[in-house]
């Protein structure tokens, strides 16, 4: 997913709130339920997008869903209604819980693979990720068959792709330039 700067810069912000305030925990909590919600339900997440749902609306019905949720979350959905950026809620939820992660000395390391991870090079692969960033990670495996084999390792702002499909592309481009 490509985040966009405006996200990471709300995310940002939210999180500098949260700092002040000492409630990153539970904006954390709140960011996972906004996750968990756009994803289990495809509706809200097209209502969200839609420029035909009036705004006082869009309010009405996150405030509903997210109910309970802590007041730097409710600012955060409201700015988003105002300056008619709510689209990008999903990516603020999600770079939020990684900087916060980050600031907790965790991380996540997303692998692209081909197959499935078994369990045994997953735990080869944690090690590795924990030795170079030296933060306690917890691994997110993708499959998707394009990359041919091989895999695409992503921490934080890090990508290392080492799959077999980038390898082609590079040897076609190497190709096709000496022609």
């Amino acid at each position: 997913m490509i985040q966009s700067r405006a996200a990471i810069r709300y995310a940002k912000a939210v999180l500098d709130l949260a700092l002040e305030g000492k409630a990153t925990e539970a904006v954390e909590k709140d960011m996972r339920k906004v996750l968990k919600a756009l994803s289990d339900n495809p509706e809200l997440h097209e209502m969200l997008s839609s420029p035909i749902v009036k705004s006082d609306k869009k309010t009405t019905i996150l405030a509903e869903e997210f109910q309970g949720s802590h007041t730097i979350t409710d600012g955060l959905i409201r700015v988003l209604i105002a300056n008619k950026r709510i689209t990008l809620l999903e990516q603020v939820a999600q770079k939020y819980i990684i900087l916060n992660e980050e600031l907790k000395g965790e991380g996540v390391a997303f692998v692209t693979t081909a197959v499935p991870l078994n369990s045994e090079l997953e735990k080869d692969l944690l090690k590795q990720v924990e030795k170079i960033t030296g933060n306690k990670v917890t691994i997110k495996n993708k499959v998707d068959e394009k990359i041919i084999g091989g895999f695409v390792l992503r921490v934080g702002d890090l990508q290392y792709d080492a799959s077999i499909a980038n390898k082609l592309n590079g040897i076609k481009r190497e190709f096709t330039s000496s022609i």
